[in-house]
């Protein structure tokens, strides 16, 4: 898995931690955002609205094209389904 450029804001607990043990933190950090930020289970966890056929869309490749799109149709809504 290839390191992406991403600002974080961590804060963390305790106070006294080591240079390793902070590194070990965003990296796990990173680990877990890189799963959840993956195309595919982002299509599992939304549904797309859709006002302008009066639809919802929920199949994966429907959603995927949506997202992949470079200007947005207006009253098209991405939804969390939790």
């Amino acid at each position: 898995m290839s390191k992406s450029n991403r600002d974080l804001l961590v804060l963390f607990k305790e106070e006294l931690m080591t240079p390793q043990a902070i590194e070990h933190e965003v990296e796990m950090l990173h680990e877990m955002l890189y799963i959840v930020e993956n195309i595919d289970n982002l299509c599992l966890a939304h549904e797309v609205i859709d006002l302008n056929k009066y639809k919802v869309h929920s199949q994966m490749h429907i959603i995927s094209n949506i997202l992949q799109r470079r200007e947005s149709k207006p009253f098209v809504f991405l939804n969390n389904k939790n």
